[in-house]
């Protein structure tokens, strides 16, 4: 104990002694514990501080340099911390402060410790603030009669609670499972969307786009050709049904031609393209393999029929309508 009141003593004395006006007890210095608690243990910290009233600005002041020597039980942590608050009005010249130091203390040993006033300079004259009380550093108490070593607890294993099983094992699911749906329906509805708009158009549009899909002659080749004239034959069926009436998507080769007599259809248009189809039948059910020359004159064949039966349409509406009038 009286080796550290002697040390931070001595370290105080210069600036007391250095100063050139008379030494004033300006009151009492504040120790405040940091962790709010009844007493102090062994490392906790406090501040040792004092207070300023009433300064006014451009007042010089100075502070102590306090340390401690790290072989003894008190110990200074850090340098002085200031606060200042201003106290007269703005429009006064100059301001005055009230002005708060503090510096932190800490003890690793229980004991009771006298601590040392804290000096301050002010306009040449050194204010004292003395301690109110000592510090007073308890241990804690160990039943050595009893005490018994304990190894690390292992860890704790908290079972999981009903909203946790929500949150991470039913909810994901539920909001993955959502979220497919919803891209399905969108999915779903867009080719709905896009079918409706397709049968809007005239038969002879929505069957020239699809025959120039099998443009090229990538389709040629064997192991093509039967999806080839599938997609060709198909798409006439298609227009055939909506052009004529005739129920071409169920029915034969055969069924299709007798149904297309006495339509307007050019002889020689119909003898090709009931070629066509009958050769389309022997690609895909008797694995026939067409020529090159025979596949090259499949599509211009099929775009024939629908341009031409289709122009033939329109004069037949231009004769009604001449007709009428």
């Amino acid at each position: 104990m009286k080796r550290i009141k002697l040390l931070i003593s001595a370290l105080i004395i210069p600036l007391m002694a250095a100063a050139e006006g008379q030494r004033i007890d300006a009151g009492k210095a504040v120790l405040e514990p940091i962790q709010k608690r009844d007493s102090i243990l062994i490392a906790d910290q406090v501040r040792y501080s004092f207070e300023l009233q009433n300064i006014e600005e451009g007042t010089p002041l100075a502070l102590p340099e306090i340390t401690t020597d790290k072989d003894i039980p008190l110990q200074f942590i850090g340098g002085w911390q200031l606060d200042s608050v201003r106290v007269s009005g703005k429009k006064e010249v100059p301001a005055r402060y009230n002005i708060k130091a503090s510096i932190t203390l800490t003890a690793f040993m229980g004991g009771t410790y006298a601590l040392p006033p804290l000096p301050v300079l002010v306009a040449g004259d050194t204010l004292l603030f003395h301690p109110t009380e000592p510090l007073i550093v308890t241990e804690l108490p160990v039943d050595m009669e009893n005490y018994e070593p304990a190894d690390i607890k292992p860890q704790v294993k908290v079972p999981y609670t009903a909203g946790e099983v929500l949150l991470y094992f039913v909810l994901p699911p539920l909001v993955l499972a959502a979220l497919v749906l919803l891209v399905l329906w969108l999915i779903k509805r867009h080719r709905r969307k896009k079918e409706e708009e397709q049968k809007l158009e005239p038969a002879h549009i929505r069957a020239l786009r699809k025959l120039d899909k099998y443009r090229g002659e990538k389709f040629w080749a064997p192991e093509q050709q039967k999806g080839f004239y599938s997609g060709v034959t198909d798409t006439l069926r298609e227009y055939i049904s909506a052009r004529y009436g005739v129920g071409a998507m169920e029915m034969t080769t055969a069924e299709i031609f007798e149904g297309l007599k006495g339509a307007d259809v050019p002889p020689d248009l119909y003898l090709e393209m009931k070629s066509l189809f009958e050769r389309a039948d022997f690609v895909k059910f008797a694995k026939f393999t067409a020529s090159a020359e025979e596949n090259a004159q499949v599509l211009p064949g099929a775009v024939r029929f629908v341009t031409t039966t289709y122009q033939s349409e329109l004069e037949e509406e231009s004769k009604k309508k001449e007709e009428e009038a």
